[in-house]
């Protein structure tokens, strides 16, 4: 029963949403009513699953950048304390920069030919600190009793990051990158609607050319297939995280 009461919830909502359009005769382009919604999402749903492959796509690719980027910094920060003490105040300096602000000056980097590259970077830039936190994060949370251990048989700095901090940080690592998934999606988005050009065609895109043709309900249908998009991201990292957790465990 509780699993259907999100889905109860939802029903509700759309029922009021419609009546409320309906009995208050809303102009269709001020707030569409859910029935119209559908029927954009219909007519438009190829042209709609298209873009949103390609914001996937972005998403993906700079998850996979910022992770791999963020596992190294973090380990040299594990390795050594002045790189430590050099690297993290220039991550703080990534985490609280605005996407926007940076987005012209990398589209020009980028070439303007080449907005995709620019996008990449963009969401690489949003999805790094969540990963690079989490995993800097784990790398320190070994037991302090294992540490004496390890340094009482003499192991090298190295052994003690391989094998005590490394295995102690990969819940640290499985929550950064459920967190940085979600918003390397939102940097992948934001970067569409920084970037302003018809060359990205991506679910940004979609909702700027409906928005400047007052097709309220084709907007509203694009931010439902990006709602549906970043739940299914969500729910297959944490399958990913539950199965990652038991190995842990058992390990």
């Amino acid at each position: 029963m509780s699993r259907l009461a999100p889905l109860v919830l939802v029903a509700l909502l759309l029922a009021a949403w419609e009546l409320a359009c309906r009995a208050l005769e809303i102009a269709p382009y001020l707030l569409p009513p859910p029935s119209a919604v559908a029927v954009a999402l219909k007519d438009h749903f190829p042209t709609l699953v298209t873009a949103a492959w390609s914001t996937l796509a972005v998403a993906l690719i700079a998850l996979v950048v910022a992770s791999v980027i963020a596992q190294a910094l973090a380990l040299m920060t594990a390795l050594s304390p002045i790189l430590d003490r050099a690297i993290r105040p220039l991550a703080s300096v990534v985490q609280v920069t605005p996407v926007v602000a940076l987005a012209p000056l990398v589209l020009i980097w980028a070439g303007l030919d080449h907005p995709q590259n620019a996008l990449v970077v963009l969401a690489v830039l949003v999805a790094f600190f969540p990963i690079f936190s989490g995993a800097a994060a784990g790398l320190r949370s070994a037991d302090p009793d294992l540490e004496r251990l390890f340094a009482l048989y003499g192991a090298s700095r190295w052994q003690r990051v391989a094998r005590l901090r490394l295995p102690s940080a990969v819940p640290f690592l499985l929550e950064g990158h459920k967190v940085g998934a979600g918003l390397a999606l939102i940097g992948a988005v934001v970067a569409e609607f920084s970037a302003g050009s018809g060359k990205v065609q991506g679910l940004a895109w979609q909702i700027l050319d409906a928005g400047n043709k007052l097709q309220t309900a084709r907007m509203i249908a694009a931010l439902v297939v990006l709602g549906a998009m970043g739940v299914a991201l969500h729910a297959l990292l944490e399958a990913v995280e539950r199965v990652g957790l038991k190995w842990w465990r058992g390990r």
